[in-house]
């Protein structure tokens, strides 16, 4: 490219101050997503966050498989966080509902699939996947991972890459429903690590589990051992999160 072809282009053009202040107000539209998030979330101790597809039907086995699950956390105590909308994040919120513990949904704004289910006692809502996503870890004692599909996928690649990197502290990190995931998990044994993007011990970042009781019990074991709670360090961590 040329100089006077690079002064022309587009691209390199200084932003207008129209674009500019239609940037800059984008900024507080974001800012009020995390304050309302922050200010609504901040009591829920202790949460776990459940992912899943909202594709699922709700005669799906595995609808029926998430929504027990839910149940049984929200009666030991955890409020369950899902997506808010149909599918696996449906029968998270409809188990946690009929549990003693709230049911909470946050609702991203989609322009197909994504609508919110009626089993919600807190509701937010967000324009923006990372603003939602930030909520999701933030309060999480725990994740459970349904099958699912990129929006899941997602979802567990931030966690993993938060813990891994010591970004956010170790929380249990559960994959419901084996057939589902094996392949996954062996594609990171046998080329992840052998390509050394990975280490051997990431692997233990995660659990594979296909009973309710199981995960529950999980959940609870991890922190019966970690009864001296989370080290100077590791809240300094996750208050930067």
């Amino acid at each position: 490219m040329d100089d006077k072809t690079r002064t022309q282009h587009p691209v390199l053009q200084p932003i207008s101050d129209k674009e500019l202040a239609r940037e800059s107000w984008k900024i507080f539209q974001i800012m009020g997503e995390f304050v309302d998030g922050f200010e609504r979330l901040a009591h829920l101790r202790p949460s776990v966050s459940i992912f899943g597809s909202a594709r699922t039907s709700p005669d799906d086995p595995l609808y029926h498989l998430t929504e027990t699950i839910a149940h049984k956390l929200s009666d030991a105590g955890f409020a369950v966080v899902s997506g808010g909308g149909p599918g696996l994040m449906e029968a998270a919120n409809k188990g946690a509902k009929r549990g003693k513990s709230p049911s909470i949904g946050l609702n991203i704004q989609l322009p197909h699939e994504q609508h919110s289910n009626q089993y919600q006692d807190i509701s937010l809502y967000f324009r923006h996947f990372f603003s939602r996503k930030v909520m999701f870890v933030k309060h999480a004692s725990a994740y459970v991972v349904m099958p699912g599909g990129f929006g899941t996928l997602d979802e567990l690649a931030e966690i993993l890459t938060l813990v891994q990197t010591g970004k956010t502290r170790k929380i249990p990190i559960v994959l419901v429903h084996t057939p589902f995931w094996e392949g996954l998990v062996g594609w990171f044994k046998h080329t992840l690590i052998k390509q050394g993007t990975i280490s051997a011990d990431d692997l233990d970042l995660f659990v594979l589990l296909d009973d309710a009781d199981a995960i529950v019990d999980h959940i609870f074991g991890y922190y019966e051992r970690a009864v001296s709670g989370p080290s100077a360090e590791e809240r300094a961590k996750f208050m930067e999160l």
